[in-house]
């Protein structure tokens, strides 16, 4: 079998070949599916192995003092042969994976061959294909559980020890400093037990992703944003607890600790962090200082771990195996989510490529995950949903005459609101036939907006050469076939939101692209052409570095009998809607998404879709239907370069940098970007030139829409293919 080795001496990493480990009595016999990869304790360890030998030593103090006593007491030549040849053995990687029980030892009856199991431990769950895994560091996998998911159960344990030492109550206050993989968990844990967390993390990208999990609020611990947090949510008496989850040789964390700690609060050691105590601080506030010992009781205990031997319960109720089976069923149950936490999927075969790409910081990962071949995992392949390639030699656009000759194809409810009182008016546009389906909905139309002729014959429209371009805005489930039809009869298109409802519909779009060479297509994307955002983003400029945008949509209630209710015809309710804000976040980040993930609440009515593009910026839309119907419905937030964005609902608008702007009060109704894009439109008809949003920004935007419920029923991330 293969196993992950590194040589402490040469820095060495390889992946050997090496025996299967025998199935001893009192443990099974594991075949790995998915391992874990510290980012933190495993790259530190890497890290360390490629210094010299003065740097291992400065690290490693406490090995130092061992070889000294050795010395003392076994002279130096001993000594030195001792040290060498155990610097310079292969060493194993690894402590927490899930995977398949292959065999059975004597004395073992609470799992099977068959049975998914998650394993913990530095001897016994490393990075390699098979493990032999003693009775009290493994737990059965909840059903419904994914194996990636169960894969965290160690470093979930950790977090959980951590925050049972910090002994939370419900309605208090906690600090979390150093938001990497175990920090980003006791935040979920504490949330979940009933505490408002504040995160402390430099890494802004960190702070979002503690804040989309259930931290009240998080920042960088040198600024003043987490010092206010704390005083805005403990009226200035300061943090319960204090989680210290960071790493590295700073002493800031302990120090920060003390500052926003309240009296007699309890600050809680999970990482490995510099502890220089300030006595003055501590004493002062008297503050209770504990150390949480990696998975819970019964670690390093060679007779709970080695022979099997449980705590009782009456005396020990949480020891490692039982906080292992708990952080499974919290995830199971959805009170965990670990699926934002990974950041990158390796073959195992990549191995050591993996590591090198961490350690030389090319491969930014809170988490990362190596999958093993031969298993039948279902998400062992990341569902993905096709971005169509646009193949098309455009026909020479046709310039129209003017006046500008338009037919409409439906007349409901945002037609009649929101786009014809635009058009109805404006100089050099014609409003020459409205279709629908019923008699009446025609005439009406008809007379209120001065349409030349009403008819319920599409043919007849689209067969009528005097017009210029033809309007969709009819039910969602009929968009695609309607824009192929105008599409293969030469008109330019402008059809509502969204395009398509299902793949084969979007390629069927682009079929009529490229059989007709007519790519003259919009799609009411609006809210890009809204005046207030427009000059927002312009004062904000171009950014250089990875941008973080977070979108709240109040989406509000349906009316009883809305026939966006009918999803099984007409697409759910954020097919049909979250075009508009994926488009928005797009244009704002110059990029279309690389993947998306989706997760919702019980009915799939509240939803939160991450989108992930390709310079590492990301997007989280939280579109919800639960909201207060006063508060703002749209409201948007983009981070970048130490500047800010901030749009709250079209009424105002303000750019934080070297100097901020904030935009007056609008006199009038929200301007959501209509009038300006019929107008972008209005004139790509008249003068033939490029349509206001390239063809492949739409398809782009309307993949991901549709991506966001393959991602709900699988839910995992999905990756936008895009086809060549």
């Amino acid at each position: 079998m293969k196993q992950v080795v590194q040589n402490y001496k040469s820095g060495e990493l390889a992946v050997l070949d090496v025996p299967v480990p025998g199935c001893k009595p009192g443990g099974v016999l594991v075949r790995s599916a998915f391992s874990l990869i510290s980012t933190g304790t495993e790259m530190m360890k890497v890290s360390e192995a490629g210094m010299s030998m003065l740097g291992k030593a400065r690290s490693r103090p406490d090995q130092v003092a061992k070889v000294m006593q050795s010395v003392a007491t076994n002279g130096v030549p001993a000594t030195y042969r001792k040290v060498m040849g155990k610097l310079d053995s292969y060493t194993p990687l690894g402590y927490s994976l899930c995977g398949v029980v292959e065999e059975v030892g004597a004395g073992i009856d609470d799992v099977k061959v068959g049975d998914l199991v998650a394993c913990a431990g530095n001897e016994h769950a490393l990075h390699a294909e098979l493990n032999w895994v003693p009775r009290n560091l493994y737990a059965p996998v909840p059903d419904g559980l994914a194996p990636r998911h169960a894969a965290f159960g160690t470093v979930g344990s950790i977090a959980m020890q951590g925050v049972r030492q910090g002994e939370p109550q419900l309605g208090e206050v906690a600090l979390v400093i150093g938001l990497g993989l175990i920090g980003q968990l006791v935040v979920q844990l504490l949330a979940a037990s009933g505490v408002r967390v504040v995160g402390a993390d430099p890494d802004p990208s960190r702070c979002e992703l503690a804040e989309r999990l259930g931290a009240a609020a998080a920042g960088d611990p040198g600024s003043s944003a987490v010092e206010n947090a704390v005083a805005e949510l403990t009226d200035g008496h300061g943090v319960d607890q204090v989680y210290l989850a960071a790493g590295g040789g700073s002493n800031q964390p302990v120090e920060l600790a003390a500052e926003l700690a309240r009296d007699r609060g309890r600050v809680v050691d999970i990482g490995k962090c510099r502890l220089d105590l300030p006595w003055n601080a501590y004493y002062e506030k008297e503050l209770d200082v504990r150390f949480s010992r990696s998975y819970g009781p019964g670690r390093y205990d060679p007779e709970y771990e080695l022979e099997g031997r449980d705590y009782p319960i009456g005396y020990v109720r949480w020891t490692e195996r039982r906080n292992l089976a708990c952080f499974l069923d919290l995830v199971a149950r959805g009170k965990v989510d670990v699926e934002p936490l990974i950041s990158h999927v390796a073959d195992f075969d990549d191995a050591v490529e993996t590591y090198q790409r961490l350690k030389d910081g090319e491969l930014k990962a809170v988490t990362a995950l190596f999958r093993y071949p031969g298993q039948d995992a279902p998400e062992a392949e990341a569902p993905s949903v096709a971005v169509p390639a646009v193949h098309v030699k455009p026909s020479p656009a046709r310039a129209a005459t003017t006046p500008v000759r338009l037919a409409f194809v439906g007349a409901g409810n945002y037609a009649t609101s929101m786009l014809l009182p635009h058009l109805a008016q404006r100089e050099g546009v014609e409003l020459s036939t409205v279709v629908t389906t019923t008699a009446l909905s025609g005439a009406n139309a008809q007379r209120k907006f001065g349409f030349k002729e009403a008819t319920t014959d599409l043919d007849a429209v689209l067969g009528d050469k005097s017009v210029d371009a033809v309007f969709v805005v009819t039910r969602h489930s009929s968009h695609a076939e309607l824009t192929r039809k105008a599409l293969l009869a030469g008109k330019t298109v402008f059809v509502e939101k969204p395009l398509a409802l299902t793949e084969d519909e979007l390629a069927g779009v682009l079929a009529a692209v490229e059989e007709s060479g007519n790519d003259r297509l919009q799609v009411g994307f609006n809210r890009r052409f809204a005046p207030l955002l427009q000059e927002a983003r312009t004062r904000f400029g171009a950014r250089s570095g990875p941008a973080h945008l977070r979108y709240l949509v109040n989406a509000g209630r349906l009316t009883h009998g809305s026939w966006y209710l009918q999803q099984g015809t007409e697409g759910s309710r954020f097919a049909g809607e979250g075009g508009h804000f994926i488009d928005t976040a797009s244009w704002l980040l110059d990029a279309d998404p690389v993947s998306v993930y989706a997760t919702a609440t019980s009915g799939n009515e509240d939803l939160q879709v991450v989108l992930r593009y390709p310079d590492g910026s990301t997007a989280t839309i939280s579109y919800v239907t639960t909201g207060p119907s006063g508060f703002p419905k749209e409201t948007l937030d983009l981070v970048a370069d130490g500047r800010a964005l901030r749009l709250d609902d079209f009424v105002r608008a303000s750019v934080y940098g070297r100097k901020k702007w904030v935009s007056s009060r609008l006199p009038k109704a929200r301007d959501k970007g209509q009038n300006a894009e019929l107008a972008a439109f209005v004139k790509a008809v008249r003068t033939g030139g490029p349509m206001p949003v390239p063809l492949e920004s739409l398809v782009a935007t309307t993949a991901a829409t549709l991506a966001v419920q393959t991602g709900l029923a699988g839910g995992v991330p999905v990756t936008l293919a895009r086809s060549k």
